[in-house]
């Protein structure tokens, strides 16, 4: 058995699919499986129970996962100690809510690219959690701490979030002087049954009802609020992107939240991912500083 066998079985594993497998390992379906069968005649065990919602681990696959993510992660520490630590390189991805993906990350990321060359880094802004096991990414921000799994977790910062809405919007509608107001007003926010964590609901909280206007996007609501949607509840650091937005009710609304970096337990020992979680994280919190300023 070599090592390309073990990518192929992890990456399967990972993706519960050929197919999915084949993108991450730049191969067609077919080739990926043919590799797993070669692989599965070769330990003489069967890895993966075919099913229609795809290859799941048996219980063989399960124990060879172990020794799997073990081997790769002997791998990259081996690269670590060859390439030293001139600088960061190779391709890391991050998992975000889309909030913290689109008014934050990138600016910060584009700092330690700039002092990185040989870094390439990848955002992936889904509104819900990652699988980090999967290796969905190689790292994750999330609005809450997670209790389970084999995971490392750091606070990066708090951060606040307030009413706002266009100028144009109060002109037209009146400012609300009061949470009361609020019901005699066009609501924007979140749908429902999609908020993905709790502490993403901020309405409930505040007592202001349902939104007749609502996206599962921070980025929509926004939109929604600059264009003279309604009243909403937007991220503080995210205001300076939209000039034509006020804070409604700053004294009487104000709310706290924090930002969680979120990584696999065994990539606590390679230190280009440490490296570029410390890089992160201070970046973080100097933009949510400079951000949060401005407003």
């Amino acid at each position: 058995m070599d090592w390309d066998d073990l990518r192929v079985f992890l990456a399967v594993a990972r993706s519960e699919s050929l197919s999915g497998a084949g993108k991450v390992l730049r191969l067609d379906p077919a080739t990926v499986g043919r590799r797993v069968a070669r692989l599965e005649e070769a330990l003489t065990a069967r890895l993966f129970a075919k099913s229609p919602q795809g290859y799941a681990l048996t219980e063989q696959g399960q124990r060879m996962l172990a020794h799997a993510e073990r081997a790769e992660q002997a791998m990259l520490e081996a690269l670590e100690e060859v390439q030293g630590a001139s600088g960061l390189t190779g391709q890391i991805r991050i998992g975000a809510p889309d909030g913290c993906a689109n008014y934050l990350l990138p600016q910060v990321v584009t700092r330690i690219c700039e002092e990185n060359p040989g870094l390439e880094v990848q955002i992936v802004a889904l509104p819900r959690v990652f699988n980090l096991s999967k290796r969905e990414a190689d790292m994750a921000i999330g609005v809450s701490r997670p209790e389970a799994g084999r995971l490392t977790v750091q606070k990066l910062t708090d951060y606040k979030l307030h009413l706002a809405a266009s100028r144009a919007y109060l002109e037209r509608a009146g400012a609300p002087q009061s949470l009361e107001d609020l019901k005699a007003h066009r609501i924007v926010g979140y749908i429902p049954d999609m908020i993905f964590d709790k502490e993403l609901d901020y309405l409930t909280e505040i007592g202001a009802g349902a939104a007749p206007l609502a996206s599962n996007s921070v980025s929509v609501q926004l939109n929604w609020l600059r264009t003279g949607g309604g009243i909403g509840i937007v991220h503080d650091f995210a205001i300076p992107s939209a000039p034509e937005l006020v804070k409604i009710l700053p004294e009487v609304v104000s709310l706290t939240r924090a930002f969680w970096l979120i990584r696999h337990a065994d990539d606590r020992r390679v230190e280009r991912m440490n490296r570029f979680a410390d890089a992160l994280a201070s970046g973080i919190r100097r933009e949510l500083i400079r951000l949060e300023g401005m407003t």
